[in-house]
């Protein structure tokens, strides 16, 4: 219970602190490094509180390189473009910070109701192959940023799959969820499955897959070689193209 009061009140208090100069700034440079910044503080904790060494710390390997690119994809683009409509409106961007922080809370379920450190190996190969497969789609996707020229990704990895960074943290997720498996109680079971079924419900029913895929079908849908893209590419797991 100590842990459970002490991470609610940091990770409010992250993205409270960081949402006042975002808003009377209107920057966009903190929004994304909150979100990494509040998995760390997590970890930390549960190195703490509970001796949990392994998951944590890959844990914080991801949010510091989740972070890392994010700050120099910020730094480039200057604005994210997700925020022109909420960016002066004081309610919708403290919402959207809210959600943001009720998120990392939902997605750490499984790690809070966590005991053991036991990982086998197959979780760490699990958990590197999202890493890598959302490290790779992230530098991809960076380039594309950089290179105006291109329409579309469809080269590398995005040849598989039009989102794979989230089917990678999709992946993430999961292990997270698996790792913590055997240690978890037969209710907590049940209650953590709400970590990885709820990343999987917000990318692909709710927030991020939807948004991208109707912002990038409005520029983009009177190009035949889109559309043949779109048509023969799946939307999130990597498969083999028709």
């Amino acid at each position: 219970m100590e842990l459970l009061i002490t991470w609610l009140i940091l990770s409010i208090g992250i993205n409270l602190i960081m949402f006042i100069p975002a808003y009377f700034f209107k920057t966009d440079k903190l929004t994304d490094i909150s979100y990494a910044l509040t998995f760390i503080t997590l970890a930390v904790l549960i190195i703490i509180y509970q001796d949990i060494w392994i998951i944590s710390f890959m844990i914080i390997i991801r949010a510091i390189r989740l972070w890392t690119y994010l700050l120099i994809r910020i730094m480039k683009i200057q604005k994210d473009n997700r925020f022109d409509e909420m960016r002066n409106d004081r309610k919708k961007f403290i919402k959207f910070w809210l959600l943001q922080w009720l998120s990392v809370a939902i997605i750490s379920s499984a790690l809070l109701l966590s005991t053991s450190n036991d990982v086998w190996i197959i979780w760490i190969i699990i958990r590197a192959i999202g890493l890598l497969i959302e490290s790779v789609a992230d530098y991809q996707n960076f380039q594309f940023i950089l290179n105006k020229k291109n329409w579309w990704i469809q080269t590398w990895i995005w040849k598989y799959s039009r989102h794979p960074n989230y089917f990678g943290e999709i992946l993430c997720r999961i292990w997270v969820y698996i790792a913590a498996f055997p240690s978890l109680l037969n209710t907590s079971k049940i209650i953590a499955l709400i970590s990885p079924l709820f990343i999987i419900i917000l990318l692909l029913f709710v927030s991020w897959i939807p948004l991208l895929e109707k912002s990038w079908n409005k520029k983009r849908w009177d190009n035949k070689e889109y559309k043949k893209y779109i048509k023969k590419t799946s939307i999130l797991i990597p498969r083999f193209n028709k």
